[in-house]
């Protein structure tokens, strides 16, 4: 049984069947980042009074730096993914819309890389 409306499907109003893929990510993330918050919130309460170089140093431990970095992706990540899901919702000039997906995507992959670069600086001891 076809539950779905027949003048939407004629108008080109069904489903685009990628709507989903985008909700599993958001919630994929969202689960990901309840893991790495809490382990920035119990690195920050270990790590409270010390110094730059004992921070330093316990960024740059193997596991620590790879919560980090993992961290910064997917905190930019899942913006990027909620904040296209505001451009979809509130724009509705089609070049706008174009011009705040590049700013959006632009913005989060350059975050992503310079966090990146940041932690293996710091890893890396440069």
């Amino acid at each position: 049984m076809n539950m779905r409306n027949p003048l939407a499907t004629a108008r080109g109003h069904g489903s685009a069947k990628s709507g989903v893929h985008h909700w599993y990510a958001q919630r994929a993330s969202a689960l990901l980042l309840i893991v790495l918050i809490g382990w920035l919130i119990f690195s920050m309460i270990r790590l409270s009074g010390a110094d730059h170089a004992t921070a330093a140093n316990f960024i740059a431990q193997p596991v620590n730096a790879a919560f980090l970095g993992l961290l910064i992706v997917a905190l930019l990540y899942h913006a990027m993914l909620g904040l296209q899901v505001v451009i979809e919702d509130y724009v509705h000039h089609p070049v706008l819309e174009g011009v705040f997906y590049f700013v959006t995507r632009g913005g989060a992959l350059f975050g992503m890389a310079l966090g990146i670069i940041y932690v293996l600086k710091l890893v890396l001891g440069a």
